[in-house]
């Protein structure tokens, strides 16, 4: 791993918060992610499995955590199984965990091989009554392929159709929603380095560059301050590419006079940040452009206020969506009876602003955490609110990730990247 070591005082933490919420006599397990070919011997970069990483900072191909704090045998509460390295591995891919390097990483004192899973699980399976299955619940979730964890699921049952079983997720959902104070300064890291590669661009970005070119100077600065990439797929979207929300094709010449969309985010060790700023090709904003990107910087930072212990996200968004309708009217985008009339389901201001404000982030760009709930203090949100306008070849966003707090407004992780006009502009033409 490229990030520096996190120390295992939070695993130990976020261990203890979730089995303080299992049933009695119950056992959870967490399965790391496959490994994925793209055919012949090559295979893609492995990405752990979000909630294993989260409950153990394993962060290796083939791992298996147990979790049973009402085992018998006090050694068997938790236990981190593992790929036996041998030389073999360690010449053609690299040494993987020793069994004191997992307990140093996991703080998990008991390490035990992959080869020995099954024989101490179905041991194990004797004293539960209940097994812990880890599905993804997300609710944008977008599972095509089976998993690890699916396969895992299908056998467990299949072995054991005498035990209950419950799912991981509902106590997850609670648990990422709201950050540990370890994670906050590692999350702040990510978004510090999506500051130095968007300061990066900005006297790079000229009139006949192209997009992609953009994107290699962001993971240029990425890969050399400790991040393995890009949090999430980049969107560079110049001109009326800024329309189409999830544009990632990224191969469009920047033009004179149009706007420029980038949607980037640094991830590091393993968790993300979410940040969207659109400036001008050419360096300068015309009037037209800076009246649409004040509006829609006035919407963040009012929405940013709102976000506070006890907020439901619903209501949020509907306030968010009152300061949009004003801000649309300003601009003549709409008018008054344009309001009146609006279809309360799908409001006015939607056809220049069709996306939600705010998402949760942390180990995932769109983290876990309950929406449906009110917010807490230490929810990491996006604020992101944009101005879509196919017509004038033109897309606005401004995007910030901020940590709510107990009182006052949220700590903005992303108040050293530039934002505002004139510093944009200076920046551009330095």
């Amino acid at each position: 791993m490229k990030y520096l070591p996190i120390n295992s005082q939070l695993f130990i933490k976020n261990r203890a918060k979730f089995t303080a919420q299992m049933k009695s006599k119950s056992i959870a397990i967490f399965n790391s992610n496959d490994v994925f070919t793209t055919g012949a011997d090559s295979t893609l970069p492995f990405e752990q499995q979000r909630d294993l990483f989260y409950l153990s900072g394993a962060d290796q191909e083939e791992s298996i955590l147990l979790l049973f704090p009402d085992a018998i045998d006090p050694k068997h509460r938790e236990i981190l199984f593992l790929t036996e390295t041998n030389k073999h591995i360690a010449i053609w891919y690299g040494a993987k965990y020793s069994k004191e390097e997992a307990i140093e990483v996991s703080g998990i004192k008991t390490i035990y091989w992959l080869s020995e899973f099954k024989k101490v699980f179905y041991d194990l399976m004797t004293e539960a009554e209940t097994i812990y299955f880890n599905t993804n619940e997300h609710y944008r979730q977008a599972e095509e392929l089976e998993s690890r964890e699916d396969r895992f699921i299908k056998k467990c049952k299949a072995d054991f159709p005498a035990h209950k079983w419950e799912k991981s997720n509902q106590i997850l959902q609670g648990l990422r929603g709201v950050k540990e104070s370890e994670e906050i300064p590692i999350i702040q890291t990510a978004c510090d380095i999506t500051n130095k590669g968007f300061r990066r661009i900005l006297p790079f970005v000229k009139p006949g560059i192209m997009e992609f070119e953009i994107e290699a100077e962001f993971m240029h600065e990425f890969l050399r301050s400790r991040s393995d990439g890009f949090a999430y797929t980049p969107i560079i979207a110049s001109g009326y590419s800024a329309c189409v929300l999830h544009y990632i094709e990224n191969n469009k010449e920047c033009k004179d006079g149009d706007m420029l969309l980038l949607d980037v985010g640094a991830k590091y060790a393993n968790y993300s940040s979410d940040m969207t700023r659109t400036i001008p090709v050419n360096g300068r904003f015309s009037d037209r452009q800076k009246a649409v990107y004040n509006a829609v910087l006035r919407v963040k930072n009012e929405a940013t206020k709102m976000l506070s212990p006890g907020v439901l996200w619903v209501e949020y968004q509907k306030e968010v969506g009152k300061l949009m309708s004003s801000e649309l009217l300003g601009l003549g985008l709409i008018d008054k009876a344009d309001v009146q009339n609006e279809d309360p389901n799908w409001p006015a201001y939607k056809k220049y602003f069709m996306h939600g404000t705010s998402h949760h982030m942390g180990l995932d760009t769109h983290d876990y955490g309950q929406l449906k709930l009110p917010m807490k203090a230490n929810m990491v949100f996006t604020v992101e609110p944009g101005i879509y306008i196919p017509e004038e070849n033109m897309g606005i966003r401004i995007e910030d990730d901020v940590v709510v707090q107990k009182t006052g407004e949220p700590i903005n992780l992303m108040r050293n990247i530039p934002i505002e006009v004139e510093e944009i502009e200076d920046l551009m033409n330095s």
